[in-house]
């Protein structure tokens, strides 16, 4: 009995345990809910009907949705704890989730897997615990959630891309920003009744073991590097940063060039120095030593009378000359009769050469009457066929011309903190003082009344309205306004609304703006307000826009509000570009007069610049007429040669000096004129650099015509035109010599493709050939009525009084006495010609090492006034914005965007090449610091395919027309583009791709479809006609912060890198554009534009000076040796005083290198023919006779000019005119008058043995024989 009562025992035992296991079971199969019950107290929701008993088939007509929603989740007979109608509500609540998360498509598997067990799972009561339940009604439950799947699900989700808005897609669903989301509070904010779509509270309890009873769903997952097992793929790089690989490396920046740790180019030169220092010295040492030992002087055998070669050789016949030295005398002898005909025509017939002159002057100016000048930067600084430019064009043709802008930065003096506590819990939040409420409403009432402008234009008033960029018109005719503001809907009340009770406030603006800066695009914030963040006008505001002075993402602690009005752009329709002017200079003079002690403005517009500008020059005027007439003072008075007080006014020469700047002047005029009829635009810099360089080389003329004249005594029986036929025949080659040289250096420097500098060199070139011409014509013929005024007696300008004839003693002018008797010794003493070249070699030597280290480049703000306001939003720009220019990588019209290979070359989502051109600029803003490349690129292929798929309720059409359906519609006729099979969720290709893509870009977002295309890319994709094609489009994303001109240009380099590998993966065309590419282009070639325009000007200057002086080639040699130690010297004064290398500077480099003809040519010249004995006699005559004339023409008149220049208000031209023009002429004065004559002293060419015969022959018999012979 015992075993068997035990056995009994034991059964039964087992039996109970067996029966309470099975009840536990059966207990756990039951269900939470079922079918929808009570109005929630979310708008348009409803409660979930209390119901724990088994699982109920589904209906039939809900299988499609079942699948559509959790495939593979049939749960074997569709039993399930939900019906259609929840179906149909999870459906309609998950439509923003699935519009941006579909693109992973492991990633919404996933979160699908967590909607479909929670509404349906037949297992709900094993992770599903029902906390507060009224009548029928569940009003709360307990999810219990693995936290491996939550992980899971949140790695496989974090990195995808919300392509419209360049931003993860996290930052638009977790309530927060993407860098601040995790699994858990991902999931807590999709369960929170906070976010508009939960209908009661979830309370999510994450465990991975059995908490209280309840074992945590935890269904299997898939990692975003796996593909479904419905053959979907897996998610792109973009989206899943593990598919990515190793991320790029940018390439190691090249070191500094360094030897012994020291600026290699520094070290170089020192040593190069040292050693020409040595052997310089060495050599000097060396034929001092061979003189001593021979006692014999260097030039002996000049001096012996008996050798052939001597200069005072009693047999001059028996020179013998080489085929060179004659052929050069011969062309020497050929000019010099020419010019001397030509003088004496000009003297005896004034009265034709004026007349004629003055007719081909008028002539020439009065194609002034259709002077068009150029002040549009763009026609300024960029060619016409620079790639930039060319892309400028296709980028207007195609998408229309970039927005203008009027832009404010605003901040506060107050410089206070308020630390917001968010309600209930959460860390305290400093909010800087720009961002107090009573701020911000201080600020709305700026904005509102800027917007509020009117301005009447031809009778019409105009408002923002009327030419702002409005991107859902005509549904939406809101303005872009990028302002923080727009988060409140630019209303006050909006920025008042609050929530809260007698105790606490739950939420307000402050919880409003952090959910919105992490949210932009957000339709609904997660706050007690449920207000939107979209701005008014449809699209996102993002938070590095609208704010400035942030550090990383803590938008809190911004210090500046950034607003931006994006204004149309018209490039063919001058009343409205008409229209938009009128309002920016209405905007503008507002601002001016605009006060709060509250706020500090600094404010732009589009045309800010240019009128600043115009202003500038405006300004500068009354400082270059006060330029202009000092140095015409003091021309008409220097030129005058007084010999006594009492012939003051007759040997003053006020009116040829005046005359010969009315020359000068008429050679610029003409010059503009013939251009002007060519149909050639002038520019400002034309206009204001071109006087200067032809007054300066039309004065050094004037003072060597007059002053040789003036020392020139009349030989016996000679008469007044030949004596002046003569002085011409002398001095005329030289000035034809330089005139030339620089004509013809100016006009191959025309070969420039920067056209500020093309058109510069045309202008210049031709205005002083034509002034050189006015000056051996008009300005002889003009002396020649002057010294027979003065040969009369009669008085200068008042030429009808006569003074009495008295005998005066004709002396020399104090400067000719000083260079001949003291300045040109002295400069020439055996001591003072080696420190002379050691130090200008030094000099030479220091800036070789610093040429490299001249910055290139265009401070914007040295082209503002000091007193401009645009100086302060220069500034505020710099210090206050997170954000460069937006960048457009624009692929040209004839790729294939419905074919597979098409679309996989280009897009980022699931499938997508990995070098696609969304995948290159993505892995490009990875690495942002060195390609400048700042975010994800906006990609509406991608948001295409997004919107076009069947799940998503975005893409309907009406059955009876076909036309389209947006989501917000509620229409049974309503149908889904696609269907819901298998190839219906494959991308649509062919003549599927081209039928709704224009529905795309026509539909705006809503609440139910926030990837609508009609905002974010309705100019960003060209259709061809009646929709048959795509044709060009572009994918924007945005620079870093740009600040100095090196980033702007670097930034332009790495766009442009970026573009041409894009291109040979596409194997098609792609470009990239920004609005600065034009302006900093010419930065990318400077250095080479500028090396190869001044040699081609120092070539032709060799060449000419070489042909001019009678094939003297040395002569051309030692003349192009000292500009090119001029044009050396000026960047080392460049670096020296902060002057950067740009298209200003290249024009003045330029004329520096015409202007320094001037200072060596003449006396050069007058070397190769002095017929002195030796190098050091010839030297110092040339520098007696033509250094006077070169110091007081050249020199002294444009040193009186350029220091008024300083006083200038413009900082460009203290920079560029000041500085440079200062430096110009102290370098070509310096080495045309100090170094030149030494180094023709120790290296000069030997004397032409056939122009020495010609002069010995030519004066013999004269007064002038025993100077030769001296």
């Amino acid at each position: 009995m015992r075993p068997t009562a035990k056995r009994l025992r034991f059964t039964v035992l087992c039996f109970i345990i067996l029966l309470s296991g099975l009840y536990r079971w059966v207990e756990a199969q039951h269900c939470v809910w079922y079918g929808e019950c009570g109005e929630s107290k979310v708008v348009g929701k409803k409660y979930n009907c209390n119901y724990t008993g088994a699982p109920i088939p589904l209906e039939p007509k809900g299988y499609e949705l079942l699948t559509e929603l959790c495939p593979g989740y049939d749960y074997g007979n569709r039993s399930l704890c939900c019906d259609v109608a929840q179906l149909s509500t999870l459906k309609a609540s998950l439509q923003l989730p699935l519009q941006f998360l579909s693109r992973c498509p492991s990633c919404f598997y996933n979160l699908m897997n967590l909607f479909c067990e929670l509404t349906c799972s037949p297992h709900q009561s094993q992770f599903m615990n029902a906390t507060n339940v009224t009548g029928t009604d569940v009003m709360e439950v307990q999810y219990y959630i693995g936290q491996t799947f939550a992980n899971a699900m949140y790695n496989a989700c974090q990195d995808v891309q919300a392509p419209s808005s360049n931003v993860k897609a996290l930052s638009l669903l977790c309530g927060r920003d993407a860098e601040d989301c995790t699994p858990t509070n991902w999931i807590q904010f999709m369960f929170s009744i906070e976010n508009g779509q939960a209908p009661f509270p979830i309370i999510p309890i994450f465990s991975d073991v059995e908490v209280s009873g309840y074992t945590p769903m935890n269904n299997k997952t898939y990692a975003c590097t796996e593909s479904l097992e419905d053959g979907s793929g897996s998610c792109s790089c973009q989206d899943c940063s593990a598919a990515c690989g190793p991320k790029p490396i940018p390439p190691p920046l090249p070191p500094p060039w360094t030897i012994l740790g020291m600026d290699a180019m520094s070290v170089i030169m020192w040593i190069s120095y040292m050693a020409f220092l040595l052997i310089f010295v060495g050599v000097l040492v060396g034929a001092w030593c061979c003189r001593r030992r021979t006692i014999a002087s260097e030039y002996a055998p000049i001096l012996d009378s008996n050798n052939p070669l001597s200069l005072n050789n009693d047999y001059p016949n028996q020179v013998d000359a080489s085929c060179g030295e004659k052929l050069g005398e011969r062309f020497e002898n050929l000019m010099r009769v020419f010019f001397s005909r030509w003088g004496s025509f000009c003297v005896r017939h004034p009265s034709v050469v004026l007349l004629g002159s003055f007719i081909l002057v008028i002539a020439c100016s009065g194609g002034l009457i259709y002077m068009h000048i150029t002040t549009d930067p763009v026609e300024l600084w960029s060619s016409p066929t620079s790639q930039a430019r060319q892309e400028k064009d296709y980028f207007d043709e195609h998408f229309g011309p970039f927005y203008r802008t009027a832009q404010l930065i605003i901040t506060t003096p107050i410089n206070d903190t308020y630390i917001f506590s968010p309600y209930p819990v959460g860390s305290d939040v400093p909010f800087k003082a720009i961002l107090f409420k009573d701020i911000l409403h201080q600020v709305l009432d700026l904005q509102l009344e800027i917007e509020n402008l009117v301005v009447e234009y031809e009778g019409q008033n105009i408002t923002l309205k009327d030419i702002c960029l409005a991107p859902l018109a005509p549904y939406n005719n809101n303005c872009t306004i990028l302002s923080v503001l727009n988060y409140f809907q630019n209303r006050h009340d909006v920025l008042d609304h609050s929530k809260g009770d007698d105790f606490y406030v739950w939420a307000d603006y402050h919880d409003h703006f952090l959910y919105c800066v992490s949210a932009p695009a957000s339709l609904n914030d997660t706050t007690a307000l449920h207000d939107p963040c979209l701005g008014t006008f449809g699209g996102p505001v993002f938070p590095w826009l609208a704010l400035g002075g942030y550090d990383g993402t803590n938008y809190n602690n911004a210090t500046a509000l950034v607003i931006t009005f994006p204004l149309n752009n018209y490039l063919n329709d001058s009343v409205k570009m008409g229209q938009a002017l009128a309002w920016e200079l209405e905007f503008i003079r507002f601002m001016k007069s605009y006060n709060n002690p509250n706020l500090t403005v600094a404010f732009s517009a589009e045309r800010s610049i240019e009128d600043e500008i115009d202003r500038e020059s405006n300004s500068d005027i009354s400082t270059i007429v006060i330029s202009y007439a000092i140095m015409f003072i003091y021309i008409s008075l220097a030129l005058g040669h007084i010999h006594s007080f009492r012939r003051l006014l007759v040997d003053s020469k006020i009116s040829l000096g005046i005359a010969g700047i009315l020359i000068v002047l008429s050679s610029v005029s003409s010059s503009l004129g013939i251009f002007s009829y060519a149909g050639i635009p002038l520019t400002l810099i034309v206009i204001e650099v071109i006087p200067f360089l032809v007054l300066a080389v039309g004065v050094d003329n004037i003072f060597i015509i007059v002053q040789t004249y003036q020392r020139d005594e009349r030989l016996p029986q000679e008469e007044l035109h030949q004596q002046i036929s003569r002085i011409l025949g002398d001095i005329a080659p030289s000035m034809f010599l330089s005139s030339f040289s620089e004509t013809v250096a100016f006009f191959l420097g025309a070969l420039s493709n920067m056209p500020a500098v093309r058109t510069f060199s045309l202008f210049a070139g031709l205005a002083v050939f034509i002034d050189f011409l006015l000056q051996i014509s008009c300005f002889v013929s003009l002396l020649g009525l002057d010294a027979k005024r003065q040969e009369g007696n009669r008085l200068d300008i008042c030429c009808c009084v006569k003074l009495p004839e008295r005998q005066e003693v004709k002396t020399e002018g104090f400067l000719f006495r000083f260079f001949k008797k003291v300045y040109a010794p002295f400069i020439l003493k055996e001591w003072v010609r080696p420190i002379v070249v050691a130090v200008f070699v030094g000099v030479l030597s220091f800036s070789i090492a610093v040429v490299n280290k001249v910055e290139i480049g265009l401070d914007q703000k040295l082209s503002m006034p000091d007193d401009s306001y645009v100086l302060d939003y220069f500034k505020n720009l710099t210090e206050y914005l997170h954000t460069g220019a937006p960048v457009y990588f624009v692929v040209e019209e004839g790729h294939n965007y419905s074919s597979p290979e098409g679309q996989n070359s280009v897009c980022g989502g699931v499938g997508c090449n990995n070098d696609s051109l969304v995948q290159q600029i993505y892995a490009a803003s990875l690495i942002s610091n060195y390609t400048t490349i700042a975010y994800t690129p906006s990609s509406w292929l991608d948001d295409y395919f997004d919107w076009v798929k069947p799940q998503s309720t975005c893409c309907r059409y009406y059955n009876n027309s076909g036309a389209f359906c947006n989501a917000s519609v509620v229409d049974p006729s309503c149908l889904s583009c696609r269907p819901m099979t298998q190839s219906g969720k494959q991308r649509p290709e062919g003549e599927d791709f081209m039928r709704f893509l224009p529905m795309f870009l026509s539909d705006n977002p809503n609440p139910k479809c926030g990837k609508g295309g009609h905002a974010a890319y309705a100019t960003a994709v060209e259709l061809y006609t009646n929709n048959t094609g795509v044709g060009a489009t572009y994918f924007m994303t945005y620079h870093t912060i740009l600040k100095e001109s090196p980033d702007y240009i670097d930034a332009l380099k790495m766009a442009r890198i970026v573009a041409n590998n894009i291109s040979q993966s596409l194997g098609h065309k792609v470009f990239a554009y920004s609005i600065f590419y034009v302006f900093y282009e010419q930065y990318l070639t400077i250095a080479y534009d500028t090396a190869l325009n001044l040699c081609v000007s120092l070539g032709a200057i060799f060449v000419v000076t070489t042909v001019l002086l009678g094939l003297e080639l040395w002569s051309a040699v030692m003349v192009s040796i000292t500009i090119a130690m001029i044009l050396v010297n000026m960047f080392g004064v460049m670096w020296l005083w902060s002057i950067s290398l740009n298209a200003v500077s290249l024009v003045n480099l330029v004329m520096s290198c015409g202007i320094s003809v001037e200072f060596c040519s003449h006396i050069v010249r007058a070397f190769s023919i002095s017929v002195k004995k030796s190098r050091v006699e010839r030297a110092e005559e040339a520098l007696a006779h033509m250094g006077s004339s070169v110091f007081s023409g050249i020199t002294l008149t444009k040193f009186g000019g350029i220091l008024i220049l300083a006083l200038s208000k413009s900082q460009i031209f203290q920079v560029f005119y000041f500085r440079m023009y200062l430096a110009i002429v102290l370098l070509g004065a310096t080495h045309g008058l100090i170094f030149l004559p030494v180094l023709l002293s120790y290296i000069g060419p030997p004397a032409n043995r056939a122009k020495v015969l010609a002069a010995n022959q030519r004066f013999a018999g004269t007064e002038r024989e025993p100077l030769i012979k001296y």
